[in-house]
């Protein structure tokens, strides 16, 4: 079920911004635009849905227009031109009373790079401070505020300020403030960016831990196409402002929308991209009655569908033979000869006619 439903969104900043609009229908590039107008293309023609629970990360380089997209969705800036649907309520269309209970309701803050937590505040107020804004009594709100602090590992510094924590303390504390609300929608702005890459890959580890267990719908965005591809569950990645493609890592790995796509993940550890199911072919036999698991497919070697491509050297490493791959049922799906893991280390592999849940898909590209 699609929870955000964007259309043909632009931004543009400055004066009459109806100028850029011809000017883009005529091809002409933002810096173009900016040049003959003074005008800013932020945004451009970007439409995608994000599903409920999904994790949808915005990824691209500086000036992308990735930042000023996740803002026109909750309407902290608003579109020049076109939709904005959150749980089929056209934001767009809502005046200003129901704008601020609605994001209230459906967002649950956002978390910044710079964290963005009140200084003169302790970690159980900041943490308590959305629940104080919406009028909670101050002992219920302490006591949601303790179990977000304890579920985001920050047990034992309530009264701490944040002067006296690290940064990814700090980050941990912002992060539990905008989850402790409960609101379904979790934006979040190159959240980690600043942290050293230890911790940053430390939170990111909290952050599909903490997904896993609450399934809020979240954007994250970022620049850091590692990053991206770790954490979410689809990507869409910008350019000049533009959509130019969205889709699962696996997906844009092996179906880049265009050459600047194929720079970004030309040298991606495709280890940590590919799965058992993309790589996997067909088992050694089919009988009418269904697939044969032959004693000898990856006999002492069994990893699921949805392992790394790097589980699966570990194990082709420690056993000898092809791997098998094998469904929740224990059911023979695929093998993965050892010669397949390096074809699939190749820039261009493709698939084989088994079925990868999408991984050779049609991918949704913007021209």
């Amino acid at each position: 079920m699609s929870q955000i439903v964007a259309e043909g969104l632009y931004k543009i900043f400055g004066p009459r911004p109806e100028r850029a609009f011809d000017l883009l229908d005529q091809g002409e590039s933002k810096e173009e635009i900016q040049a003959r107008t003074g005008l800013v293309v932020g945004v451009q023609d970007a439409s995608f849905t994000v599903s409920e629970g999904e994790t949808f990360v915005v990824m691209g380089l500086s000036g992308s227009g990735k930042s000023t997209l996740l803002r026109l969705l909750n309407r902290l800036l608003e579109p020049t031109r076109g939709s904005v649907q959150v749980a089929g309520v056209e934001v767009t269309q809502l005046g200003s009373r129901d704008l601020i209970q609605f994001r209230r309701d459906h967002f649950g803050g956002m978390v910044f790079q710079k964290f963005a937590i009140l200084p003169n505040r302790n970690v159980l107020d900041n943490v308590a401070f959305g629940l104080e804004l919406q009028g909670m009594e101050k002992d219920q709100r302490e006591e949601k505020a303790r179990a977000m602090i304890d579920l985001v590992g920050l047990s034992g510094h309530e009264a701490s300020y944040p002067r006296q924590l690290s940064g990814g303390m700090q980050q941990r504390v912002g992060l539990a403030r905008a989850l402790v609300v409960e609101a379904e929608i979790l934006l979040m702005d190159e959240a980690f960016s600043a942290l050293d890459p230890l911790i940053r890959h430390r939170m990111q580890d909290e952050l599909l831990e903490l997904q896993e267990r609450l399934q809020r719908t979240i954007v994250f965005v970022t620049h850091d196409l590692d990053e991206a591809f770790r954490v979410g569950d689809r990507i869409a990645i910008m350019n000049e402002g533009a959509v130019v493609q969205t889709g699962t890592a696996e997906e844009i790995v092996l179906n880049p929308a265009n050459d600047y796509v194929r720079s970004f993940v030309q040298n991606m550890d495709r280890t940590q991209v590919f799965r058992a199911q993309t790589v996997m072919e067909p088992p050694p036999g089919e009988a009418d009655e269904g697939m044969v698991d032959e004693p000898d497919a990856g006999a002492g070697a069994s990893v699921s569908p949805d392992t790394t491509l790097a589980q699966v050297i570990r194990q082709a490493a420690e056993h000898p033979g092809p791997v098998a791959v094998r469904d929740e049922d224990g059911q023979l799906v695929g093998v993965i000869p050892r010669n397949r893991i390096l074809e699939a280390m190749d820039r261009d592999f493709s698939p084989s006619g088994t079925d990868t849940n999408g991984a050779a898909a049609q991918v949704s590209t913007v021209d």
